[in-house]
């Protein structure tokens, strides 16, 4: 299990694709695709993406977004971030719109230094929907429909096209007024630990050495979920009673004693998978948790 759904993953859960017939780097520089939403569109896993996602939704439903939802009870524009874990219920039966997603390389191909995290719309923490009304609905609606329409030509520029496109939606969204629609649930509280907790495990089992977890501070979690680290901290208090470092530690604990148990990786493998620099740190850290170094715990278990 990983903590951020890759493309591939993407494209397996949603159209049964396989993974090895991704075309990654599709547009040159990057990733792009377009799709209509329809009556499968009904849930989304909660947890992040390694790309952005850009929706016309035309539908009801309930939008989990970091420690915020809301209601969406009329057509929107969804801007979703990578950094930001979310989430989509549905509650009408009918969902139509479109949506696009891409990768950073695609919208910056020559411009390695700019991001889109300093964009107002994608920046962390900023409102990521927006509600249209009829005339906008079906101005970006044809903007989806001709991104549709270039994604099947044989145009040597498409993706230029494409980008010009995606651009055009990008401008019509920041003519409008963000909403003020996402509110803190009634248990904020609780929502924010849920949240932590559920983010926290999707960092797990660690599959290999090669690709350790992302989130290892308190800080890390704080921003991915789009909260200031202190009010995590006194969420995780009032719910579990621990700090949030407590939790974490205790988690990396727990795989650190499964992968002594069942797997053959030395100890720096164990180390590395788990997100320290150093197979040092990760003997410090485990020594002080139990009471006993890695070795010394792999050899109670044997």
């Amino acid at each position: 299990m990983h903590s951020t759904e890759t493309i591939q993953e993407f494209y397996a859960r949603v159209l049964q694709t396989n993974a090895a017939d991704i075309q990654l780097n599709n547009a040159g520089s990057g990733h792009f695709n377009v799709f209509p939403r329809n009556s499968g569109c009904r849930q989304t896993p909660y947890g992040r993406r390694d790309f952005y996602k850009v929706s016309l939704i035309i539908g009801t439903g309930k939008l989990y977004y970091g420690d915020k939802w809301s209601t969406l009870d009329r057509p929107v524009l969804l801007f979703a971030n990578p950094l930001i874990p979310y989430s989509w219920e549905a509650v009408s039966a009918e969902q139509k719109g479109w949506y696009c997603l891409f990768t950073e390389a695609f919208v910056h191909p020559n411009e390695k230094k700019e991001t889109l995290q300093t964009s107002p719309l994608f920046q962390t923490g900023a409102m990521p929907f927006f509600f249209v009304d009829k005339r906008q609905q079906k101005t970006i609606s044809a903007l989806f429909l001709k991104m549709r329409e270039e994604m099947a030509s044989e145009y040597v520029h498409k993706f230029d096209l494409l980008r010009n496109y995606l651009h055009l939606i990008i401008h019509e969204a920041m003519k409008m007024q963000p909403t003020e629609e996402l509110r803190k649930q009634v248990n904020a509280s609780s929502r924010t630990a849920h949240l932590f907790l559920a983010l926290l495990e999707r960092q797990f089992p660690v599959d290999a050495p090669g690709a350790p977890i992302q989130l290892k501070t308190a800080n890390h979690f704080a921003e991915s979920l789009s909260v200031h680290v202190n009010h995590l901290n006194r969420a995780l208090k009032d719910v579990t009673g621990k700090t949030t470092t407590e939790l974490i530690a205790a988690r990396i604990v727990k795989e650190a004693r499964d992968l002594l148990r069942h797997t053959d990786w030395d100890v720096a493998q164990i180390a590395y998978g788990l997100g320290f620099e150093y197979p040092s740190y990760f003997n410090n850290f485990f020594k002080k948790q139990t009471g006993l170094t890695p070795m010394e715990a792999r050899e109670v278990f044997v």
